[in-house]
């Protein structure tokens, strides 16, 4: 995956098509972001004995990685990502500036 922890991407896809944010955890192995703010979902809580009350809670769900592109630092445009070696190490560049991130 070519998506850090703290980049911004903006989202291509979905009912939150347009947003941006940055990311917040990377789950490599499922292939998703968790973005804050984004993809937010109401979970319905019963009350239950003892006292504690019924509520809607607010929850994030993370989103395909795919759903989500990243927007350059530099350019500020959504853009895709490549590698090229610098002085021996390999780091990540925008595609549309070659700047790397």
């Amino acid at each position: 995956m070519k998506l850090k922890t703290g980049d911004t991407v903006q989202v291509i896809k979905g009912k939150d098509k347009g947003k941006s944010a940055k990311i917040a955890a990377v789950y490599t192995k499922e292939n998703k972001v968790l973005l804050p703010e984004v993809n937010q979902y109401k979970r319905h809580v019963k009350s239950r004995t003892g006292g504690q009350k019924s509520e809607i809670k607010t929850i994030v769900k993370p989103l395909p990685a795919e759903n989500v592109a990243l927007v350059c630092p530099k350019c500020k445009q959504i853009t895709r990502v490549g590698y090229m070696m610098e002085s021996g190490e390999k780091v990540r560049v925008c595609k549309k500036c070659k700047q790397t991130l």
